[in-house]
């Protein structure tokens, strides 16, 4: 392709925000010409901004280190050096709704790890896999905001991405109850284990608004755009529930799942749909896509955050243990890796598909 798109991380001082920096080094499409935080690092470099507080394994990209850091709030001295940028603001709800409707106005697309507008009727909340198709609301968000090329597009939270998946290989069996338990790692809070000695030879079963989110958003995703109403309307069903647990793990969500069918699927059946599950990003071998989105794990121990987190660069999905339940017809454990797919990479992923659907380009 040509020049590439000039992106700007608002946020980018945080874990989320430094993970983008990370992914967007050397990105074939995307290059970070502007990092915004608070006005408290305004005006240093991006390095000094975040000395001592650097939370990722590898080193600061060199092409983004010596950017000097702007006030978040600044949006027109943001928005003049970029195309779109990926929101990873840490700020109040409402606070982060206005703040990317403002970003959205100034025609500068926005690509969101936050979950503030998750539940906005026309924004987007896209798993590049599972429902690409939803991007077709974002004509009626702009309608709502008077814009021809700004929009509001969000990635789901972390907590779903290692069930949700598999569950959507399985439509076609009609999935119509389901329990998840999470066991989700320290980064999700955005801290190390180091800042979290709180966590260390614990499990603390309390994670603030996780099992809604867990419960709730997946039938987003599985739901359709509604053109009456000009937004999404969620699916109703499968029924959910969840529970969320902090374990003093650094990288990686697990989740132990039951499922109940309409359909009557073999353990063939259902890891032949695992292992053949393709979507748009695969097909369009977009850059952060895998090229298997989820792979099926036969040992008796897999998966397992040590050894298969970082499947597909974290990107994919890993799925073990499946086999019949007492109660449910089947269960089976699932791990992602919660900043890559299930925030940064998630969100990259999406920002490509946008860019490949024409929502996305330079200005």
């Amino acid at each position: 392709m040509g020049e590439k798109l000039r992106v700007g991380v608002i946020g980018a001082t945080g874990m989320v925000g430094q993970r983008y920096v990370t992914l967007l080094a050397n990105h074939p499409w995307f290059e970070v010409k502007v990092v915004a935080a608070s006005a408290h690092s305004a005006g240093q470099t991006y390095e000094e901004s975040i000395a001592g507080r650097w939370k990722m394994q590898d080193p600061i990209p060199a092409g983004v280190k010596d950017l000097t850091v702007l006030d978040v709030k600044d949006i027109e001295a943001v928005t003049s050096q970029v195309d779109f940028v990926f929101s990873a603001v840490s700020m109040s709800k409402d606070e982060i709704r206005v703040i990317e409707e403002e970003y959205a106005k100034t025609e500068t697309p926005v690509v969101s790890n936050n979950s503030a507008h998750r539940w906005t009727p026309d924004v987007p909340m896209i798993v590049p896999e599972i429902n690409p198709d939803h991007s077709d609301v974002i004509k009626y968000q702009r309608e709502r905001l008077g814009t021809k090329r700004g929009f509001i597009a969000v990635k789901p939270n972390c907590s779903i991405q290692s069930y949700t998946p598999a569950l959507s290989a399985w439509k076609k069996f009609e999935p119509t109850q389901v329990i998840a338990t999470t066991y989700q790692a320290i980064s999700g809070a955005g801290k190390t284990l180091e800042d979290a000695p709180e966590i260390i030879g614990n499990v603390i079963p309390y994670i603030a608004g996780e099992e809604a989110k867990s419960e709730d958003e997946p039938l987003k995703i599985w739901g359709h755009v509604d053109d009456e109403k000009k937004q999404i309307v969620s699916a109703e069903t499968p029924a959910i529930t969840s529970q969320c647990l902090r374990v003093p793990v650094l990288y990686g969500h697990t989740a132990a799942a039951f499922v109940n069918f309409k359909q009557n699927p073999t353990k063939e059946d259902l890891i032949e749909a695992l292992e053949s599950y393709r979507g748009v990003p695969q097909e369009l071998e977009l850059p952060s896509a895998p090229k298997q989105f989820i792979q099926y794990m036969t040992e008796d121990d897999r998966p397992q955050v040590r050894y298969d987190v970082n499947y597909e660069n974290g990107m994919g999905i890993s799925i073990g243990r499946l086999r019949p339940d007492k109660i449910f017809d089947w269960k089976f454990v699932g791990l992602s890796h919660n900043t890559s797919r299930g925030a940064a990479g998630g969100a990259i992923l999406c920002a490509e598909l946008l860019k490949a659907q024409g929502y996305i380009a330079a200005k």
